[in-house]
């Protein structure tokens, strides 16, 4: 009965099907002869049919390369690796390598397989294996079969060794635990004179070497050999075998300095023994071909990150200098990159290549553009300001759109550091303004005008620049608003003529207003930019004299605007003209000097190049007479509330706002004094204002000399794995004062990055946050953040604090509140 059953036909080649595939003319034909075939590899496979089964698999292995469906092919790849051909075993172990992974309970029946395969007598079924295990295999089969590699580890078959080194970084990666496992068959292992061998196990030392701080102690020994390898390496003849154009195994060469990098890091003994080599390796490679620039770059890497000597790191950024004038543009990318990280701690060294980096800003390619804008920014010092400033300028006008927001803030923060005069200053935002003004950021425009307002001596030339720049010109929105605010102030000043500093223009007053009346009705005038215009049309009846009813027609027509905002002040200035004409010219007097304050205290950050220190505002001292308001109150007036105050008491108090708006929402509508709140006070008297600063007085050095210590620390707040502790210092000359080092740590997974530590006191005392030492707190505790806060205690009250913390941890913004009650009795009475 079975010679009369038709026996199916045999299935074809790999190459014929690769042949009929590539003469598809479109993908749904592509699509027809692919399904055709699966079918067939279907029914073989149902078939049992082990002639065919290798021919099938290899066939199924090129359609998943294709991008079609094969997982029904895991199992015949399982039978294949049984098989005691060794051609079936090798397509097997393919299949498996590219159609398996751990996500897929099939690949444990591998395990046994695998096992007796690696106890084969044949070498090349052994290294079919060992590639299997470290590409696919699971923590499971990595922990059944870990004894069969260090065996082999242990062998004297160069390409069985070489394949099990690699095998074990595998297994080590799955399974850390098993990493001493492995540590007595690493001691031969560099002694060994074939490179395929040296190489694996260069790459294994350096997985248990990052993995393990025990291992890297232990392995730091190995400094002189490898040094002594890589010598052989540079110094040896000619090799057929190992050489790569002109350099004897350059894949070695990177691998042994990637070694060093990590053996010497933060090691005085390990950095000096390999300084010599380094310094030849850097000397002695061709830079002709691509290979030799590999090498020299991981030469360079590994110079930066160990404690090497200065010469040398002159000699590395030298080489990475020489990198920006090579033609290929990843080298010069990489270069700048490089050159990034190091400019804070080589300052001079990178600054000497400051014409070739400058040059980069004109490349075509957009992301070596952007790393040459970067890398000329952290060069900006006091020295090369206006050179700089010019070339950067140059770039602002010519680059691309997407680089004008991120130049022109580097161009407001370089000009805010180091101007070398206040017009230099105004004359370069201006020029920022006027060629990027629609791309800078929200904050530019209030800062130039406080830069004007506090140059008192600039005021007739500010205003009569900017008039000009605006003249038929509306489109850059952040310049109209700035030169608006101006005229609207100094208006008196443009109409006077009097400019020292240029030649004086003759205005009228009329061609003023007829300026600030076309910016109200351009179509390119933004609804902020019409509020600027408005109100400097009203500053300007306080300053002009002929005009004053030209100004009142305006400001009514605009009572009835649709715009609600331009409205409302329409309404408001036209009061001021009928109800309170009297009070006009003093509500409008001329802007005081205004003082930059920041949000935790008076210290101001001043970064040089690669060094940050806190550095005390100017502060003044308090008035002598009393006065109605705190400094603070003169903003809240300016914001249009005179009625917010951090602590609501639970009954009525006429007590000043204070500053600090987010001292403001920190405290909230929590009454931290735990006092009964106190009774009005009587309206005629009036309330002397607090000195314009907290701690007055106090430097902000750290720490004293005369400390009393003893006093316990604390745990103010622990969630999320985020622990805060405070620890305690009191002064013996100050006893009011208490020194609070606050340290953060981190005991999850990832980094928390962003992070920002505030904290708010009761009115009775005095709070200032001194800057903090890092910005990332360290994940699995391995680092913390510290910051000092100081407190005037002068009534020694029991101390009472509420903290806010903000980070971003795993990709989302964090932010949380907490009360800090249990301040120990030494710290505050």
């Amino acid at each position: 009965m079975s010679s009369h059953i038709q026996r199916m036909p045999a299935p074809i080649r790999l190459r014929e099907l690769i042949r009929t595939i590539r003469t598809a003319r479109t993908q749904a034909e592509e699509r027809e002869m692919i399904q055709k075939e699966c079918a067939a590899i279907r029914s073989s496979f149902r078939e049992e049919d082990n002639t065919y089964r290798c021919r099938n698999v290899a066939k199924l292995l090129y359609m998943h390369m294709l991008g079609y469906p094969a997982h029904f092919g895991q199992l015949e790849c399982l039978k294949l690796i049984a098989s005691q051909k060794f051609t079936d075993k090798r397509i097997g172990y393919l299949g498996a390598m590219l159609l398996l992974d751990e996500r897929q309970d099939v690949h444990l029946l591998m395990t046994n397989c695998i096992k007796n395969d690696l106890n084969h007598s044949t070498q090349y079924v052994q290294g079919l294996a060992l590639c299997t295990l470290g590409c696919m295999g699971s923590s499971e089969m990595c922990r059944d079969l870990a004894g069969e590699v260090e065996k082999l580890l242990k062998t004297s078959n160069s390409y069985l060794r070489k394949k099990a080194a690699l095998c074990a970084v595998h297994v080590i990666r799955k399974v850390p635990e098993l990493m001493e496992m492995f540590l007595p068959a690493t001691k031969n292992l560099l002694n060994e004179k074939n490179h395929g061998v040296l190489h694996t196990s260069v790459v294994l030392l350096t997985e248990m070497c990052e993995r393990s701080p025990d291992m890297l102690a232990h392995f730091r020994k190995l400094v002189p050999q490898l040094v002594r390898i890589l010598k052989n390496l540079i110094m040896s003849g000619y090799s057929p075998e190992h050489d790569v154009s002109g350099i004897s195994d350059p894949f070695l060469q990177v691998r042994i300095l990637r070694l060093l990098r990590i053996l010497g890091r933060n090691d005085d003994d390990s950095s000096e023994a390999m300084n010599d080599i380094l310094a030849q390796v850097a000397t002695n490679t061709e830079t002709s071909k691509n290979v030799g620039n590999a090498i020299l770059y991981e030469t360079v890497l590994t110079i930066m990150d160990i404690k090497s000597e200065s010469g040398l790191r002159v000699l590395a950024i030298n080489i990475l200098g020489r990198f920006l004038l090579n033609n290929d543009k990843n080298i010069r990318y990489v270069a700048l990159t490089s050159l990034l990280k190091t400019v804070q701690t080589d300052h001079n060294a990178v600054q000497r290549h400051r014409s070739t980096i400058v040059d980069c800003l004109k490349d075509l390619d957009v992301s070596i553009k952007r790393r040459a804008m970067e890398l000329s920014f952290a060069l900006v010092n006091g020295n090369n300001i206006r050179g700089m400033m010019k070339e950067l300028l140059y770039f602002l006008d010519s680059c691309e759109p997407e680089f004008k927001a991120d130049c022109a803030s580097g161009i407001f923060l370089a000009a805010e550091k180091y101007a070398p005069s206040k017009r230099w200053h105004i004359d370069t935002i201006m020029r920022v303004l006027t060629t990027a003004g629609s791309y800078v950021r929200d904050d530019a425009v209030p800062n130039l005008i406080q830069l004007i307002t506090n140059s008192v001596e600039m005021h007739a030339y500010t205003v009569q620049r900017l008039y000009k720049a605006i003249l038929g010109d509306y489109s850059q929105q952040p310049l109209v608003q700035v030169a608006a605010w101006c005229i609207g102030e100094y208006g008196d000043l443009l109409v006077s003529g009097q400019c020292e500093e240029e030649e004086p223009i003759q205005v009228t007053e009329d061609e003023v207003l007829d300026i600030l009346e076309s910016v109200l009705i351009s179509n390119m005038s933004t609804s902020v930019t019409r509020g600027y215009a408005l109100t400097a049309i009203m500053k300007l009846s306080t300053r002009f004299t002929c005009t004053v009813n030209r100004i009142k027609k305006v400001v009514s027509i605009y009572g009835s605007s649709i715009d609600v905002e331009l409205q409302q002040r329409a309404v408001e200035y036209n009061a001021l003209f009928k109800k309170y004409d009297h009070m006009r010219s003093a509500l409008l007097e001329r802007m005081p000097v205004m003082e930059k304050v920041t949000t935790n205290g008076p210290t101001e950050i001043v970064q040089t190049n690669g060094e940050t220190e806190p550095a005390p505002l100017e502060t003044k001292p308090p008035p002598s007479g009393p006065q109605p308001t705190s400094q603070a109150n003169d903003l809240l007036d300016l914001l249009g509330g005179n009625d917010i105050t951090p602590v609501i008491p639970t009954a009525p108090t006429s007590k000043p706002a204070s500053a600090g708006g987010e001292l403001l929402d920190l405290l909230g509508d929590i009454n931290l004094t735990g006092a009964p709140a106190a009774a009005p006070a009587p309206a005629s008297v009036p309330q002397v204002a607090q000195p314009p600063f907290l701690l007055d007085g106090l430097s902000s050095q750290p720490l004293f000399n005369d400390i009393t210590t003893g006093i316990p620390s604390i745990t103010a707040y622990s969630k999320n794995g985020l622990k805060i502790e405070f620890t305690f210092e009191r002064s013996n000359t100050n006893p009011s004062v208490t020194v609070i080092t606050i340290q953060a740590s981190n005991s999850t997974e990832l980094d928390m990055t962003d992070f920002v530590f505030q904290a708010a006191v009761p009115k009775t005392f005095q709070l200032q946050l001194l800057s903090p030492s890092s910005s990332v707190v360290p994940a699995f505790n391995t680092g913390t953040i510290t910051q000092v806060i100081k407190v005037l205690n002068p009534q020694k009250q029991q101390l009472r604090m509420r903290i806010k913390l903000t980070y971003n941890h795993k990709g989302s913004a964090m932010q949380d509140l907490a009360e800090v009650n249990n301040f120990p009795p030494q710290s505050w009475q």
